[in-house]
């Protein structure tokens, strides 16, 4: 039995001392806050209840894994797992709009057919085909294995099959997100579709990969779902399962240094002074803080993938309202920028700030749990900002200007309003700036690669969204499972079959 210690209780950090605790290692979690969960967090006031980190799960067979692999309670007897339908609706600048059905290929052909005009549907379902065949291609080596040695492969081989566009009597092939937008779904409004899955990771679709054409179909093929009272629910039933795995969490545990001792990592010294022992080190941490913990020595050497840095953050507003949910009103509803230009450029440009129209993302949970009653509503705004930005109560009205777009009589229902910053966000996660990691896809120079779980430091290792395979809640919980087996099988470990 090792002793192993866990740096943060994100729910990559989480999922990995789940699966050591099980594979009989006594876990100790070293959490410098008060609360577990990461990102994953909840606001509660007058009765409502509030995610504050994502609000959706893609992709729930990570976690229904965990949760086969480390206990007899499966996932759906530990959370209320649902499935959203629509999957979202979409509030274009020319004012037309759609809803989509959840996981349904012909549901969302018929229904872009019907709202955008005949033929859009088909382009759309086409482009699923070949972004289909871009997750199989990467879906083992970006989710389920360890980095390869050899990773410089999968920055420079785009896995999504292009298709052939003349051009000034040229013959061109997609390489970016927004040249498929442009040149084989040729509809501005499936471009902006399209376009809305990468900036709600922090991706500019201008530099984008055509690779990240698998971040809408993870949402198509695996469907959107839900977990009643909040997706803090979910980080709630992992802790559980963690106390339950008997791994122990000391929250207020401010870790200082990673101890190292005969050249590999031997334990972790706290802030207060005291120094606990280990036999290996699992950091669940950003970037920079993982090398103020180990600045005697080299985590991440030349030739390695360097950790992503520039990320965006997300500004969020919590709305409690007058008046119950609609009928019928979709859990998501995605309002697309009037000025798509001006937004990239505020927010991967030279100009960085909030743009004039930004896209705001409106989720409207039918969940009882999250009001003090069926008179009153809880609504959650979503927009992707620069990291460190810094919020004024301007910035605040005209998130609040666009939102109107999806909430009739917003003002007149507007009991009060929370927002949460990158500031937020930064105290919350140790990331700086608040930046919030996006998933990791293939080509692109190896640009949207994370750092390996494995490090230069024998015995420490990096579980959550900054290392390998990176953001989102499915790619946290892989890692946790990527370092489990990398600590228990060993080097030779090759991920799950």
């Amino acid at each position: 039995m090792a002793r192993i210690a866990v740096i943060g209780s994100g729910m990559g950090a989480m999922a990995a001392a789940a699966r050591l605790a099980v594979a009989g290692h006594r876990v100790v979690v070293y959490e410098r806050t008060a609360t577990y969960g990461g990102a994953l967090r909840r606001v509660e006031r007058d009765g409502f209840t509030f995610d504050t980190g994502p609000a959706l799960l893609p992709l729930p067979a990570v976690y229904r894994d965990l949760f086969v692999k480390t206990g007899k309670q499966p996932l759906e007897e530990c959370v209320d797992l649902v499935q959203v339908d629509p999957s979202a609706r979409h509030l274009f600048a020319d004012g037309t709009e759609v809803s989509l059905p959840n996981a349904s290929r012909a549901g969302v052909v018929s229904a872009l057919d019907e709202a955008l005009g005949a033929g859009t549907g088909g382009r759309w379902g086409d482009f699923l085909v070949r972004a289909r065949e871009a997750w199989d291609r990467t879906r083992r080596p970006l989710l389920e294995e360890p980095l390869w040695p050899n990773w410089p492969v999968l920055a420079e081989q785009e896995p999504y099959p292009s298709v052939p566009h003349k051009k000034l009597l040229r013959t061109r092939r997609a390489a970016t997100l927004a040249e498929v937008g442009a040149w084989e779904l040729r509809e501005p409004r499936l471009a902006a579709l399209l376009e809305s899955h990468a900036l709600a990771y922090g991706l500019d679709p201008r530099v984008a990969p055509a690779s990240a054409a698998v971040l809408p179909y993870m949402e198509h093929a695996f469907g959107t779902w839900y977990v009643r009272g909040g997706l803090r629910e979910l980080a709630r039933a992992v802790y559980e399962r963690c106390l339950a795995r008997k791994v122990e969490f000391r929250f207020g545990a401010d870790v200082a240094r990673i101890v190292e001792k005969d050249g590999r990592a031997a334990g972790v010294e706290l802030a207060a002074g005291a120094v606990e022992e280990a036999d290996f080190v699992v950091a669940g941490v950003a970037p920079g803080v993982l090398r103020d913990l180990v600045p005697q020595a080299t985590v991440r050497g030349d030739g390695e993938v360097p950790p992503q840095s520039g990320a965006p953050s997300r500004l969020t507003v919590l709305l409690a309202l007058r008046g119950g949910r609609p009928e019928r009103v979709a859990h998501r509803t995605v309002v697309h920028s009037a000025d798509r230009d001006d937004e990239l450029d505020r927010l991967f440009g030279e100009r960085p700030g909030l743009p004039s129209s930004p896209t705001v993302v409106v989720t409207r949970p039918d969940d009882p749990a999250t009001t003090p009653d069926a008179e009153h509503e809880a609504v959650t705004l979503s927009v992707t900002v620069p990291s460190g930005f810094s919020v004024s109560d301007s910035d605040v009205e005209r998130v609040l200007g666009v939102a109107g777009r999806a909430l009739p009589g917003l003002r007149e229902r507007l009991l009060w309003h929370e927002v949460r910053t990158p500031a937020d966000i930064a105290d919350e996660t140790g990331a700086e700036g608040g930046a919030v990691p996006a998933p990791a896809l293939a080509a692109a120079d190896g640009r949207l690669l994370h750092p390996s779980n494995g490090t230069r430091v024998p015995g420490l290792f990096a579980a959550g969204g900054w290392a390998h395979p990176g953001g989102g809640l499915p790619h946290a919980g892989m890692s946790g499972a990527l370092v489990a087996g990398l600590i228990v099988e060993g080097p030779e470990f090759r991920g799950s079959q």
